[in-house]
């Protein structure tokens, strides 16, 4: 079997196949139906936590966070 003169070397090959990796990780997006904000699609909202027009998973806001933690500290 024949070999190449100069083979190409894993730095050369490495930088030729890094240069399309963003062809590898396209995300689409979609609008949410309840409060029009992107998110992925076939996913909860990560807003107000709505999938197909469902409540999926309940959000928690930051004022609701921290009246959480002030009354596990006491």
């Amino acid at each position: 079997m024949a070999t190449p003169k100069k083979a190409t070397s894993s730095r050369r090959k490495g930088l030729r196949h890094a240069g399309q990796t963003h062809k590898l990780y396209v995300t689409q997006s979609a609008t949410c139906p309840n409060c029009q904000e992107i998110m992925r699609p076939h996913a909860a909202c990560p807003v107000c936590g709505y999938y197909k027009g469902q409540a999926a998973v309940e959000i928690k806001t930051k004022a609701a966070k921290t009246e959480e933690e002030t009354s596990e500290k006491k």
